[in-house]
């Protein structure tokens, strides 16, 4: 990404490294009155309560699903994330708006609570204003997750959108805002000096997706006014393979899971800890089905991996590999590169003294250890300050009983660690500070407030 002298966001294929589009940049001494006019339209907002904000919101599900090609081209366009890709996450959210409205829409209703002397009444208010600022690799899926949560609590939102796919930020917030009252949604435009802005303003929330650097530098700037915080940051998860594991199906996930969205997800597979009786067959497993992946153009609907977001990323990746292959991992597949384009690669003989198995990859690179018994496994699995997801491949209960030893928020049992519908996404350690989703992670967006009555008075209305 650069900027013009017009103060203009340009945004770069990384394809092709032509320019996409462009949007103005927020200034930064604008942002006050922004944050302003939001706490204003939050009375009004607050005020059409639970069931008139469900009304007003509901009909935003339809125009995203009118909208979701369009948007996911764009995608495609701005991120390089492949075609398929990015037509399902914008189709998958324009449902899962509709469903996460109803699913908020229950978790705020108030509760209560009675004893032989007192009748509680539980409400969930809204903070007043909050700030979303988001990444890059999901940038339609992940706005939603903290957006349509604040907003249906009563919150009005400031949203800033990664640097790097500004245009689909600005698509998705144009969508709400045709059905959204003035002020209730605002979006602004920058990088780090936008970013550090928002948190300083006069807001009451903050939720940030990305680095866990950038996320310790959030909650240290929120401490001193003990503004709220939900931070979702990196991760670095692990795949144990244990002796009793389908190897077919656990090196199918290990390969789709390490080159999604050319790795560029929060809970790829980043580590494989495999038992030596097995490690051999899988690891040649895993290299037969990485040959399958087609990588080019991401508007090719036949390609599964695109090119990287950005030449900085591609260099973060391919210093870790250079440094492993030099320290000893061994090179099965791929490893070449162009513009910004990285072969899906397979590195076998890795170890923890490589950075390649300690630091964040977020990139096509599937590293393999071989391990000798459970304990090793979970030794070296919950060697990592990060611990957002994680997975455990074997016999079920065996596998049950290797995933309660992991110092992760999710664990998947012979899958991938996202849970059932209505579950929350959390992460543990350095990955996560408060969460979001489902019942509980919506109610992070809500501030209880506790009325109660003696138990002879009548019932208040709500």
């Amino acid at each position: 990404m650069t900027t013009t002298a017009t103060k203009m966001l340009e945004s770069i294929n990384p394809a092709t490294g032509e320019v996409v589009g462009m949007v103005p940049i927020t200034p930064v001494e604008e942002i006050p009155d922004i944050v302003a006019k939001a706490r204003q339209a939050q009375r009004d907002w607050n005020a059409l309560g639970l069931e008139g904000r469900l009304a007003l919101m509901q009909p935003i599900a339809k125009r995203l699903a009118e909208e979701a090609e369009n948007i996911g081209n764009l995608m495609t366009a701005e991120m390089g994330k492949s075609s398929p890709e990015a037509q399902g996450e914008c189709s998958y959210g324009a449902t899962k708006f509709a469903e996460d409205l109803l699913s908020a829409f229950e978790a705020f209703q108030p509760e209560e609570i009675v004893d032989e002397n007192t009748r509680s009444i539980l409400y969930r208010d809204p903070f007043g204003v909050s700030a979303a600022i988001t990444p890059w690799n999901f940038p339609m899926l992940m706005p939603q997750q903290c957006i349509l949560p604040s907003l249906m609590a009563g919150n009005c939102v400031v949203f800033k959108p990664s640097e790097e796919t500004p245009l689909v930020g600005q698509a998705y917030a144009d969508v709400l805002n045709e059905i959204l009252p003035d002020g209730v949604l605002q979006i602004i435009h920058g990088a780090d000096d936008q970013g550090k802005a928002l948190v300083n303003s006069d807001i009451n929330l903050v939720n940030f997706t990305g680095s866990r650097e950038v996320g310790a530098k959030i909650l240290t700037a929120c401490g001193p006014d003990l503004k709220r915080v939900v931070l979702e940051l990196g991760g670095k998860d692990a795949m144990i393979v244990l002796e009793d594991a389908d190897i077919e199906e656990a090196a199918k996930v290990a390969v789709h899971n390490s080159f999604r969205n050319s790795g560029q997800v929060c809970v790829s597979t980043e580590r494989v800890y495999v038992h030596d009786d097995i490690a051999e067959e899988f690891e040649n497993k895993v290299i037969e089905l990485t040959n399958e992946w087609k990588q080019g153009n991401p508007t090719d609907e036949s390609v599964k991996i695109g090119p990287m977001v950005n030449s900085m990323q591609r260099d973060i990746v391919l210093a870790q590999l250079e440094e492993a292959l030099r320290d000893g991992a061994k090179l099965r597949c791929g490893g070449n590169t162009h513009e910004n384009y990285i072969e899906p690669t397979v590195l076998t003989g890795c170890n923890h003294d490589m950075r390649i198995m300690n630091d964040e990859t977020f990139g096509p690179v599937c590293c393999i250890q071989r391990i000798s018994n459970d304990e090793e496994a979970v030794l070296l699995a919950n060697d990592t300050p990060y611990g957002l997801g994680g997975a455990v491949y074997g016999e079920t209960q065996h596998a049950v009983d290797v995933a309660r030893l992991l110092t992760t928020g999710m664990v998947g049992i012979n899958k991938t660690c996202g849970g059932a519908t209505g579950t929350p996404w959390v992460g543990a350690c350095q990955s996560g500070y408060g969460y979001h989703s489902g019942r509980d992670g919506h109610r992070q967006f809500t501030q209880i407030r506790m009325v109660s009555i003696p138990i002879q008075e009548a019932k208040p209305k709500y």
